[in-house]
């Protein structure tokens, strides 16, 4: 079996990359971000596919060389951030199927952790579905929901969880098609959709927010190293943190061997 994988530099993306070889799936390309020194090793997307010597391309060199790829089963995008297109969505005969680390059709695009911890949702989950031409509207192949509680979650605990269970469902659709079943394909229906401007609003700080909202605020964009929470003073725009993740920031440092 034949696979083309698509992904973040993530530590989630890595395992998925290193599951499809452990299974035995020929991989002919990888499409990974540009090295990011800032990025962990274990991270890096990029250095996992030199070690086990696979095609790096960019996706521009994968649409220009479609025709060249030959049979592909699978097209599998985990946490890739770019739209993928027409005839790279045509071209695996299982399908091209996207990981996206959020409840479908629930939560699609940005900010599904940030929404989950500020409206107190109490579930959350991770989805796999075909790829159509918008962005998490295809049809859904699995969607696995767990319990949450929202009243202690960051968007950064949140993200580690989410990106465990969404490894977990990787290996399980991957291992379902190896196995020679038919993928699922259920219609998602409507869903929510919030765009970059409703996220930037979201995490602005308003002079009328109650204590209670102001902590919830605070927990639901924290995300290093991402900006937080933010509000405006004299004219530059800060992130705010509150005592409990002033404490855990210092216990981080700790912990590094970094202290007075």
């Amino acid at each position: 079996m034949r696979a083309i994988f698509m992904g973040k530099s993530k530590r989630s993306a890595v395992g998925a990359l290193e599951h499809l070889l452990e299974r035995g799936w020929e991989v002919p390309a990888v499409v990974a971000p540009a090295p990011d020194p800032s990025a962990a090793p274990e991270q890096r997307l990029d250095l996992a596919a030199e070690r086990h010597g696979l095609a790096l391309v960019t996706d521009d060199d994968l649409y220009a060389s479609i025709g060249e790829l030959g049979e592909v089963d699978l097209v599998l995008s985990f946490l890739f951030w770019k739209r993928i297109r027409r005839p790279l969505i045509e071209l695996p005969r299982l399908g091209c199927i996207n990981f996206h680390p959020a409840p479908l059709p629930d939560m699609r695009g940005i900010g599904g952790y940030n929404v989950a911890i500020l409206e107190g949702w109490d579930q959350w989950g991770v989805s796999a579905h075909q790829v159509d031409e918008e962005f998490d509207t295809g049809d859904l192949v699995q969607v696995d929901r767990f319990p949450i509680d929202p009243d202690r979650e960051t968007a950064f605990s949140l993200a580690l969880q989410s990106q465990e269970r969404l490894l977990a469902t990787f290996r399980s659709v991957v291992d379902r098609a190896l196995a020679g079943e038919e993928l699922p394909r259920t219609p998602q229906g409507d869903g929510r959709y919030v765009t970059r401007a409703e996220f930037e609003e979201l995490r602005r700080v308003r002079p009328d927010d109650t204590p209670e909202r102001l902590a919830r605020r605070i927990r639901a964009f924290w995300h290093p190293p991402y900006d937080g929470a933010t509000l405006e003073v004299a004219g530059q725009v800060v992130t705010v943190m509150d005592a409990g993740l002033l404490q855990e920031t210092a216990a981080a440092y700790r912990n590094a061997g970094l202290f007075p």
